[in-house]
């Protein structure tokens, strides 16, 4: 524990407006005590931040912490490790566990279990039970045990009429209901996007019309129930022009882009000769999707960014491509790849993409959004947007080793997150 702290010499930047200005960060029993220059915390540890940024705490609203269930993939403290290594105060873990988050049982032992992390951690729970797309799940209790939204993540509701039903439901509860956008209809055993690439490897498809057909019916029935829907991994140029139509027809539509989906093109599966660290679902699509991804984040209709981290066991991974499972790590690699792919390129600007790790997913989410101001609980990520470094395997703090991004240059780093009453430095990276 670090109740009593003194950062000295950072720059705050308020993600809400953008301003920043230079100030000491005074923190007692966990507690903003005094914002100012020149500030004495006696016997207070003290934290240089020169050329570092100050926030209120990042959160990715879209992780797989894997437990229970699937522990020997992750758990909710090696997931909660990797937050902190990537500056994230906060995560939403998806419900694909075993069981599954469809009990208020389940919810609270996730909320339970992370109460010792300094991550703050808010289920996400199923729209169906089991996640078997038949019944819905009782939201109202999921809800008061402490979900925040509900999804089926991984499992797509294909069932039109369940969907309305939920966003109905969940709209008498003001949570949005995230689904998983693909008609397995049109591509059930798919490995790679569907385009050039994968005709010239002789690869099963997953056709970007699966997720754009399931987008537009889900606005459909969210223009329809005036429930609030939130596309999850947005990854096809089509689908972020929905997403913009969409909303300038009021249509309560929210959406999310991890940060593979602005990296990476499906040229990757045949660059590394089909590693399985380039197999994720959505996949990676072309470069035209790539370029469609910055356009949305820049013009505002994607709201917020995310990592889809995925963990999986080495042996799982270590497979033939089409047999390999679909996912990778994402936290400790995040901000790296924002501040080279957005921000240094002029993308965004810092504080826009700031706001799209602080604001936007906490206001997605209903979730209050953690102030820098005195008297207010300390929830801080110190960071910058310019040190180059090399991401490589010791930086790795999640329990899985499946990423694509190892010997990649980052531009940006997190160096510290406080909340919770702990200060947590990143010692990796000097």
């Amino acid at each position: 524990m670090t109740p009593d702290l003194l950062i000295q010499n950072g720059t705050l930047l308020d993600p809400e407006t953008g301003q920043t200005r230079r100030a000491d960060i005074l923190i007692q029993n966990g507690t903003i005590a005094r914002i100012g220059e020149g500030l004495d915390g006696g016997t207070a540890p003290v934290y240089d931040a020169s050329g570092r940024m100050i926030s209120s705490g990042w959160m990715d609203m879209h992780v797989h912490l894997r437990e229970p269930g699937y522990e020997y993939k992750e758990t909710i403290a090696t997931g909660c490790g990797a937050a902190a290594f990537g500056g994230f105060t906060a995560v939403a873990c998806m419900p694909n566990t075993n069981p599954p988050i469809h009990t208020r049982d389940v919810v609270e032992f996730i909320i339970e279990r992370a109460a010792t992390t300094p991550v703050d951690v808010y289920p996400i729970a199923c729209v169906s039970k089991e996640r078997a797309g038949k019944e819905m799940a009782e939201m109202g209790d999921l809800a008061d045990g402490g979900a925040v939204a509900f999804s089926d993540d991984g499992s797509p509701v294909q069932h039109s009429g369940l969907m309305r039903r939920a966003l109905e439901y969940a709209s008498m509860l003001d949570k949005p209901i995230i689904n998983h956008m693909e008609d397995l209809t049109m591509g059930p055993k798919g490995h790679m996007n569907e385009g050039s690439v994968s005709t010239r490897l002789g690869v099963l498809p997953v056709p970007a019309l699966s997720e754009e057909a399931m987008i537009a019916r889900d606005l459909l029935l969210a223009e329809f129930t005036g429930g609030h829907l939130h596309v999850a991994h947005i990854s096809t140029a089509k689908s972020v022009d929905l997403v913009r139509e969409a909303k300038a027809r009021g249509i309560h539509v929210t959406t999310e882009v991890c940060t593979h989906h602005f990296t990476l093109t499906d040229e990757e599966v045949e660059k590394t000769d089909f590693s399985t660290h380039t197999k994720m679902h959505p996949p990676l699509r072309t470069a035209a999707d790539v370029e469609a991804m910055k356009e949305g984040l820049r013009d505002g209709t994607i709201d917020a960014l995310c990592t889809d981290h995925a963990p999986h066991a080495s042996f799982e991974k270590e497979v033939e491509f089409i047999a390999a499972p679909f996912g990778i790590i994402g936290l400790e690699t995040a901000w790296g790849l924002i501040g080279r792919e957005l921000i240094a390129p002029g993308v965004l600007t810092l504080a826009e993409a700031v706001a799209k790790l602080t604001v936007a997913p906490r206001r997605i989410l209903g979730l209050p959004l953690p102030k820098l101001a005195e008297g207010e609980p300390a929830n801080l990520t110190l960071f910058d947007a310019s040190t180059r470094w090399t991401f490589e395997d010791h930086h790795i703090y999640s329990k899985s080793r499946n990423t694509p991004f190892l010997g990649y240059e980052m531009t940006g780093k997190a160096w510290a997150i406080y909340n919770k009453g702990r200060f947590v430095e990143n010692f990796e990276i000097q």
